[in-house]
């Protein structure tokens, strides 16, 4: 009789274990058709008065993004070598999701190759979240409001891509 109840109770474990989790596919999801490729943004209305200003180029593959952000300042945030006096670049990557007008970006500040950064320098380290209202303008032109924001991306697409799934 123990025995039994043994072996009932180890396939009762065994079969709650593999009913209740699945495997994620080793796979890249496909991502948006239509943001698929490279995203630029050239210039904002009136940027010669402002103080500080980010022109954004974007990149998605697949299920994956890749954001440049260089920035300008007329006002020294921190040490010269850092901010080669009002202009420097960050880096992000990470994964994204749309849900109905709405773009979610969640990724890393990375080095200009897009690995992880390790360790702190000048700019910032770390998780990289931003959420944006998307409006598409027309084929090749999208706005991104960003919601942390208020001066929106106007991006134009520089070269359309289409994504290749590959195995992770």
């Amino acid at each position: 009789m123990r025995k039994y109840f043994f072996q009932l109770l180890t396939f009762s474990f065994l079969l709650l274990t593999f009913s209740s989790c699945w495997m994620n596919p080793n796979t890249q999801k496909p991502g948006e058709a239509a943001l698929q490729g490279e995203w630029q943004q050239d210039s904002l209305p009136m940027q010669k008065q402002l103080l500080t200003y980010s022109l954004y180029r974007l990149r998605f593959s697949c299920d994956s993004f890749f954001v440049s952000i260089k920035t300008f300042s007329k006002v020294n945030y921190g040490a010269d070598s850092c901010m080669k006096t009002g202009r420097w670049v960050e880096y992000t990557c990470g994964n994204y999701g749309r849900r109905n007008d709405t773009l979610f970006l969640k990724g890393q500040f990375c080095n200009p190759d897009y690995s992880i950064k390790e360790k702190a320098d000048c700019f910032r380290i770390g998780v990289y979240e931003e959420i944006f209202k998307i409006n598409k303008i027309a084929d090749s032109t999208i706005q991104l409001s960003s919601t942390t924001g208020v001066i929106p991306i106007n991006a134009h697409l520089i070269k359309r891509t289409t994504c290749h799934i590959k195995p992770l």
